[in-house]
């Protein structure tokens, strides 16, 4: 099966995705955009058609409200857009770190491009670290992606990994929207690269309201019944809430059993199954204190089950799914749910 990913580098150790091509450290913007795929533009043309005339001629028509967008290397075509589409380039998602990693001691870790040029990204180390209970640390990134095939907007926003396991997370905070650390450009506005970065806050502030947050979910001490019914929430999209006094919890599993002995299969059951299995020890850190038996150790099991064991055609599409698609959403949810049970 033909990979999504055109091209990828990264420094350090291998990335979770265990793709690309390792550079050493401190190496140029130029050097990435070569070795990353990422050093070709986008160029477009007018739509056109063919037609008949009367006498039978095959003749050109213009389309003149859409453009193609292709690549300038291979001229492979990318998607088609109205007049109005702004597009933004390989080389601009680079350049938006120049003066981090030049003055702010940001370091590029991993950059590439997915499905042959129609989505791009770049990811970078904040310099952020912190350790949890047990020495379980995470460290901040800010990731900035982008994508010309109508499925992407300009997207940044922060995101921590946690060492032991590789998992990424999207931080969002409680108490605020759900966009909270993201910053969102549509492709029908100019991409503004420092107004994103004036929007987006680079600061400790995000970052220490996040670890304050993980900090408090390693303190929640959480139940086999919470735990079954915190998956069932994340995966099921479930109605009853987590919080629920603990009878309503044992009660609904209660309606899980005997649809159980009527043969009845539970929804997702494999992934929420697999994902409690590591929430019990088979996670990659599920015995450190700071997830044993905790809200964070749900949370942990969640990214971790995204990110390395959901189902996926390979490894580039889970990427792409872990980042940007399906995969993000259930993450997304996992965090919204495990802050629920310190609200």
């Amino acid at each position: 099966m033909a990979h999504q990913i055109e091209q990828i580098a990264y420094v350090g150790e291998t990335p979770w995705h265990g793709l690309g091509n390792q550079l050493s450290p401190n190496q140029s913007l130029e050097v990435w955009a070569q070795q990353a795929g990422m050093d070709w533009r986008i160029e477009s043309s007018n739509v056109s058609y063919m037609a008949q005339n009367e006498r039978g001629q095959s003749i050109i028509m213009p389309f003149e409200e859409q453009r193609v967008l292709y690549r300038s290397d291979t001229h492979a075509p990318l998607s088609v857009v109205s007049q109005r589409y702004q597009e933004v380039q390989p080389k601009e998602i680079l350049e938006f770190y120049r003066d981090l990693t030049e003055q702010s001691g940001f370091e590029l870790e991993t950059a590439g491009v997915l499905k042959g040029g129609k989505k791009f990204w770049a990811l970078a180390r904040t310099g952020q670290s912190t350790a949890l209970k047990s020495k379980d640390v995470s460290n901040g990134y800010i990731l900035l992606a982008t994508a010309c095939d109508g499925t992407l907007a300009t997207t940044a926003q922060f995101t921590s990994i946690r060492v032991v396991c590789n998992n990424t997370l999207a931080i969002a905070l409680r108490g605020q929207s759900s966009s909270a650390g993201v910053v969102k450009v549509p492709h029908s506005t100019k991409f503004d690269a420092e107004k994103v970065k004036q929007q987006l806050g680079i600061s400790v502030r995000a970052w220490d309201e996040h670890m304050y947050e993980m900090k408090q979910l390693t303190q929640r001490k959480v139940s086999q019944q919470e735990a079954k019914a915190y998956f069932d929430a994340v995966f099921n999209n479930s109605t009853m809430s987590i919080s629920d006094p603990e009878e309503n919890i044992i009660q609904f599993y209660r309606n899980v059993a005997q649809q159980a002995q009527e043969k009845k299969p539970e929804p997702n059951g494999r992934a929420m199954n697999k994902a409690l299995d590591m929430f019990n020890g088979q996670g990659r850190g599920a015995d450190l204190s700071s997830a044993k038996d905790t809200a964070y150790g749900l949370l942990c099991s969640i990214t971790e089950f995204v990110d390395h064991e959901r189902r996926a055609m390979s490894t580039d599409h889970r990427l792409d799914s872990a980042w940007f698609g399906a995969g993000a959403s259930v993450k997304q949810r996992g965090l919204e749910q495990a802050l629920a049970l310190i609200a």
